[in-house]
């Protein structure tokens, strides 16, 4: 059976789900983690509930096919059948590593009490987090294993392009393909990591554990 992981893999490499207005039901990848994977014209449902159940919700969305994965109203059913959490829907983006020492200096954090670390471990695994001056950036292991990264850059130095410098730093220290999930209605963190190199691959709605 073709896993989450394995689609993700794919579309690392350019290899995405057939854009045939479908959509494709998984089991989760862990306890922790639910949700919604959205690419051209094909959606990924990662889910331990009946597929049954998901195509009929999807059926009673009454919007276009194509947007129904993504619809709040199976959002919503989603939420109420398992009693899970969600916050917003994410622009999905990937980015290969790259050779090399990063293009500032870091030092990594070693308090695990730290305010970033600690919210990191909230969703993710193996998490590292390094610092700048003026910032820090994590990594941390996310759905289905995948490695993804997040930042934070202090307001007393923003609008000049540390978050850029961060995001291109995690792809020197990364070692395998890289994943964020930016609010697509952050430009300015998704043109940070557009200008790091990171390509838009789909969307995710993510329904943590309770």
């Amino acid at each position: 059976m073709e896993t989450l992981r394995d689609i993700l893999d794919a579309a690392v490499r350019g290899v995405f789900p057939p854009a045939d207005g479908g959509t494709t039901v998984v089991p989760q990848p862990s306890d922790r983690d639910a949700g919604v994977l959205s690419f051209t014209a094909h959606s990924v449902v990662f889910t331990d509930e009946d597929p049954a159940w998901v195509r009929e919700t999807l059926r009673a969305a009454d919007c276009d096919a194509l947007a129904a994965t993504m619809n709040p109203r199976f959002l919503m059913a989603f939420l109420a059948r398992t009693g899970r959490r969600h916050d917003t829907i994410d622009a999905l983006l990937t980015a290969a590593p790259l050779p090399g020492a990063p293009p500032l200096a870091l030092t990594e954090i070693s308090d695990p009490a730290h305010s970033r670390i600690a919210y990191a471990r909230r969703r993710r695994d193996d998490v590292r987090a390094w610092a700048a001056d003026g910032g820090v950036v994590v990594l941390g292991r996310g759905v289905a294993g995948r490695l993804e990264v997040s930042v934070e850059v202090d307001e007393a130095v923003r609008h000049r392009g540390l978050g850029r410098l961060l995001v291109t730093a995690a792809r020197h220290l990364a070692g395998e393909p890289l994943w964020a999930q930016v609010s697509p209605g952050n430009a300015r963190s998704m043109r940070a990591f557009q200008a790091a190199g990171y390509l838009p691959a789909g969307a995710e709605a993510l329904f943590l554990a309770p």
